[in-house]
């Protein structure tokens, strides 16, 4: 046993000396290769060759349709080496390349470029860039049908080097929401640029370059390249024709008020999906442009006035049981609450008036005297529904910056006697235009608050990388009850209150007027903050919106004047485009009998058609346009009267008549079936707007 033991022993001993030995071999070598690599790296320098790295091209922002905002358009600069082509290439091409290069340019004699190049060859330079101005793809298309460079890089030298430039196909619309890029590291500095630079941005690639004369470096292929990852194409939720609707609204009004600053957000109710959102404020040449996204960002936080008094009017309605037409006396317009005197707009103030009626006229008085009534000995009750309704936390909307929401709590040092009758109507809080309209959005999507959104996804060309789905904040921010109380006192204020002056049209609007003093140095001074926040059509509604404009400095100064007229023309707008707003018109079928042909059209055509059928009617008549009537088997003649800037009725009207008559208006025709008009989608005596869409069904 003991002789076993021992060989088994020197067997494992011997094992151990052999691993031990291997060990140290493999460190040997490892440590040797280590160091070769070090010297090859260190060589490498020495002889001009490096890594460096490939830039990615950075991805597409798209329009909720497709449509580019802003992508990277291939430039290149033009390079060659002039030791690369044969003597009898370079000779038969060298002036012919001359003139091209020369006239594409024009900047320089063909006898200067061939005298560069010549003597960049003859003194065995491998890198001499031609121009310094960049050129386009189609540019290079042409270019590499030119002599010499015809024949490639490998046997012509030309040297294409792509420089990726971003460009934005619609100019300044929406820039600032689009954003902007530092070029140099492709990285996103501000917008939807930078907020999702992540996925625009890709990742760049590593390749071999070799540093040739006049310290320029040159990629050569050597197979060891890694390939760049371009970046994510992002889809947006902007859509362009409501961007520029929204954009050209608010500058003309911004024009017209010389105010500081404005801006609107328009959003999909049902979606939360932003449409389009507009910044626009003075710079020191008095022109406007987008500088800043007050919308949505912490400038654009502030005191915002009457529009959140439909936070705390439903506060009120859910904690009492307060119905609209119960009364209110707000006396002779000011009432004082502790040391601060509070005032209505109006002089001599409503007196006695009706709940709904403070809402609609905008009571300052009449909302603090029922905030403070029914909160006042308990206004942590107050705070409690405002932060149900998701107004006291920032939305984590997708934009990096967003502004936070700024609402006193009753253990707050500052908090006053005067605090909660102030927070009543819109003073000592700040909140940002996109939370305000968020509120608005809940109470027309039936209760149901839901973060905005304005980017849909990411894409690798069309495969979906990431979606981003909207969320529910609140699933209910008050009762059904309250809601439907709320939604009429909306409406009321366009109907009976201070928007009155954009109540009208085919449509109802439901909204919110909203004026705020602006704090200067810890006082209140006579700048004004002016909004109107809202959404439409009123009884199905489709959009909300908010206008906001900072400081209007001509006679208008109310929101009523100054913001909700914008709201007013945006909507407007968007009703003309959006067949899908419209309620059907139905002609009514007034010819029975015999003739039912004979429906409508210009006067002196049926009668000749008539005439010529020996078929019985009216005397000749002096009318224009007209719609006939059967009596006693006689065509009667109706005048159909086609005014000027109205929509005129083209029931029964044949397809021809029915589009010359509504194209010299300056309408889009779309049309349905075949025979003559039975439907039309705008009805007749409606007021129109020049490149308004109608609809007309045929049968």
């Amino acid at each position: 046993m003991s002789i076993k033991r021992s060989i088994v022993l020197r067997v494992r001993i011997a094992f151990i000396a052999m691993l031990i030995f291997s060990i140290a071999i493999i460190y040997q070598i490892l440590n040797i290769q280590l160091r070769q690599g070090d010297h090859w790296e260190q060589r490498g320098k020495e002889i001009g060759f490096k890594y460096m790295e490939v830039k990615a091209t950075r991805g597409n922002i798209l329009s909720d349709n497709g449509s580019l905002l802003a992508t990277s358009l291939p430039f290149y600069r033009i390079a060659i080496d002039p030791s690369v082509a044969s003597d009898e290439v370079f000779n038969q091409g060298i002036d012919e390349l001359a003139a091209k290069l020369s006239k594409h340019f024009a900047d320089k004699p063909q006898s200067y470029y061939k005298r560069r190049i010549n003597n960049a060859r003859v003194g065995g330079k491998r890198y001499l860039v031609l121009n310094q101005r960049e050129i386009n793809y189609q540019d290079k298309k042409e270019m590499m049908q030119w002599p010499i460079f015809d024949k490639g890089r490998m046997q012509g030298g030309v040297i294409f080097e792509k420089i990726d430039t971003r460009f934005n196909p619609f100019g300044y619309l929406g820039s600032r929401t689009i954003g902007s890029i530092e070029e140099e590291h492709n990285r996103g500095i501000v917008g939807l640029e930078y907020s999702f630079n992540s996925q625009l941005a890709g990742k760049n690639g590593e390749a071999l370059y070799q540093r040739i004369a006049g310290g320029v470096w040159k990629q050569t292929f050597s197979g060891t390249e890694v390939r760049p990852r371009d970046g994510w194409d992002i889809e947006t939720t902007i859509d362009v024709n409501l961007q520029d609707v929204a954009e050209s609204a608010l500058l003309k009004a911004l024009k017209a008020n010389d105010a500081d600053y404005g801006a609107v957000v328009l959003m999909e109710v049902e979606t939360g999906e932003i449409k389009a959102i507009s910044n626009l404020s003075k710079n020191s040449k008095g022109r406007y442009w987008e500088r800043y996204n007050y919308a949505v960002g912490s400038q654009g936080a502030t005191e915002p006035g009457s529009t959140f008094k439909l936070a705390s009017m439903i506060a009120l309605l859910e904690e009492t049981r307060i119905e609209p037409g119960d009364s209110v006396d707000t006396g002779n317009g000011e009432m004082q609450f502790y040391n601060l005197v509070m005032k209505d707009s109006k002089p001599g103030g409503f007196g006695k008036i009706t709940v709904q009626e403070v809402f609609e006229k905008s009571s300052n008085i009449g909302i603090a005297q029922l905030i403070n009534e029914h909160f006042g000995s308990n206004p942590e009750r107050f705070i409690s529904y405002i932060e149900k309704m998701g107004l006291t936390k920032p939305l984590g909307f997708q934009m990096i910056g967003e502004g936070k929401p700024f609402i006193k709590s009753p253990s707050d040092s500052t908090w006053t006697g005067v605090t909660l009758p102030w927070m009543s109507h819109g003073y000592e809080l700040e909140l940002t235009p996109l939370h305000i309209l968020t509120l608005y959005n809940a109470v027309a999507n039936d209760g149901k608050m839901i973060k905005p959104i304005i980017v849909k996804s990411a894409k690798n060309a069309d495969q979906t990388i990431e979606e981003y789905e909207p969320e529910i904040i609140n699933s209910r921010i008050c009762s059904k009850k309250t809601l439907k109380k709320i939604r009429s006192m909306l409406e009321g204020v366009v109907e009976r209150g201070t928007a009155q002056n954009i109540k009208g049209g085919h449509y109802k609007i439901a909204g919110k007027t909203g004026t705020a003093k602006k704090l200067r140095n810890g006082r209140y001074v006579n700048r004004y903050y002016t909004s109107f926040a809202g959404y439409f059509p009123a009884e199905k509604p489709k959009y909300s919106c908010i206008v906001v404009i900072d400081s209007p400095k001509k006679y208008r100064i109310y929101g009523s004047d100054v913001a909700a007229p914008v709201f007013k023309e945006i909507t407007d707008k968007i009703y003309a485009m959006d067949l899908d707003l419209h309620q059907e018109f139905q002609v009514a079928n007034n010819v029975e009998g015999i003739f039912p042909v004979i429906k409508s059209g210009y006067s002196k055509e049926l009668q000749m058609i008539c005439d010529e059928l020996n078929v019985t009617h009216k005397a000749n008549s002096d009318y224009g346009w007209v719609k006939t009537r059967l009596e006693d088997d006689v065509i009667q003649w109706k005048e159909n009267m086609v005014e000027k800037s109205m929509m005129p009725d083209v029931g029964g009207m044949t397809l021809r008549d029915a589009i010359y008559l509504l194209e010299n208006k300056g309408l889009k025709v779309k049309t349905e079936g075949h025979g003559r008009v039975v439907k039309q989608s705008i009805w007749p005596g409606s007021r129109i707007i020049e490149g308004q869409e109608i609809l007309i069904e045929l049968s």
